[in-house]
């Protein structure tokens, strides 16, 4: 896989492709490591800027609000609580109000453009991740009118409504493709796809309801790269406290399959064998400890994991309150230990 960062579009020369490789399968040098959740929600300097301009409040959650702000849903911020939709759907005839899906890509040209801006200025420095919700977590969204503890208004479509749910999840799967076509055209270097509500299905919901569309989203994208002479970017799947369908993730076309923090890593990799990378998935509440107890929870997680096939992350986002100085231990922790436990 050629991963040199050099395109149509005069990107930079990509100089750190370590998370791209490792992604790939590909032996690394040392582990490499990233954390989910925007800048927005932690760094003060982000934080002071955000509070100045309203668009970046909008940023916070945008796996939930481009992709159904382009299907013709009114999307607002609600502080401290992320998207809400003040006109959820609640009846099969609010499906037809939605747009047509195959309009996405011209009415999300921003977020395109925003893409390629940013790789610009990334200037090669690290590989740009694109991302997106899975259909299941944006229909949730879509019905709730936001977030959830139980999800009930969803899942009650689930159990009255399994025509109508299907149409709207593969009316997502429809958006979604082009969506994240269109990252990966714009300058993203992988994507991630976020199952966040996986937790709330069980076994057999997911398999009928999720795992499907899941699958689809893989199998339609790495198609339609193809089909437009773009080359293959890996895919990594995150599905949260999705733990009783791990080995149905690892078969569901995706190079990487994200954990959260509820998994064992040993137990993981034995459940998925070598044919997948595994991300994650230190506890983010971790990041409170001291610097100290970081570094050994992080020696830990890696000689769990192991040297290979593996990136490090949190097993889920970062949260408002975290300091920085320890995210950057932990981000240090990972790359002296990696670069220790190669060398046994």
């Amino acid at each position: 896989m050629e991963a040199n960062g050099l395109g149509s579009q005069g990107f930079p020369e990509l100089k750190n492709d370590t998370f791209l490789r490792a992604a790939w399968g590909e032996d690394t040098d040392y582990t490499p490591v990233w954390c989910m959740r925007q800048a927005g929600r932690y760094l003060p300097e982000f934080r002071e800027t955000r509070a100045a301009q309203d668009f970046f409040s909008t940023c916070r959650s945008p796996e939930a609000c481009f992709c159904l702000l382009a299907l013709g849903m009114e999307v607002t911020m609600v502080p401290g609580k992320g998207p809400s939709f003040p006109e959820p759907l609640r009846e099969e005839r609010d499906l037809e109000r939605l747009r047509d899906p195959a309009t996405v890509t011209s009415e999300l040209s921003y977020v395109f453009q925003a893409i390629t801006l940013t790789r610009q200025q990334l200037a090669g420095r690290v590989p740009l991740i694109g991302f997106a919700g899975a259909p299941w977590t944006l229909m949730t969204y879509m019905i709730e009118g936001g977030g959830s503890s139980t999800m009930a208004q969803a899942k009650r479509w689930l159990y009255q409504k399994p025509q109508a749910s299907h149409q709207l999840l593969r009316i997502l799967t429809d958006a979604l493709v082009p969506y994240l076509v269109g990252q990966v055209a714009a300058g993203a270097q992988a994507l991630q796809l976020f199952e966040s509500h996986a937790g709330h299905l069980g076994p057999q919901l997911f398999s009928k309801f999720a795992l499907p569309y899941i699958r689809d989203v893989a199998k339609r994208v790495k198609a339609r790269l193809q089909e437009a002479g773009l080359a293959p970017v890996p895919m990594i799947i995150f599905a949260k406290d999705g733990h009783f369908a791990l080995e149905e993730l690892a078969h569901a076309g995706y190079e990487v399959v994200g954990l959260d923090w509820t998994v064992a890593p040993k137990k993981a990799r034995e459940r998925v064998g070598k044919t997948v990378t595994l991300q994650g998935n230190l506890d983010p509440c971790a990041l409170y400890a001291s610097k100290e107890e970081i570094g050994r929870l992080v020696q830990q997680m890696l000689d769990d994991f192991g040297s290979q096939r593996y990136i490090a992350n949190l097993g889920h986002g970062l949260y408002p309150d975290m300091d920085p100085e320890h995210v950057g231990a932990f981000v240090d922790a990972v790359h002296r230990h990696s670069r220790l436990l190669r060398q046994n």
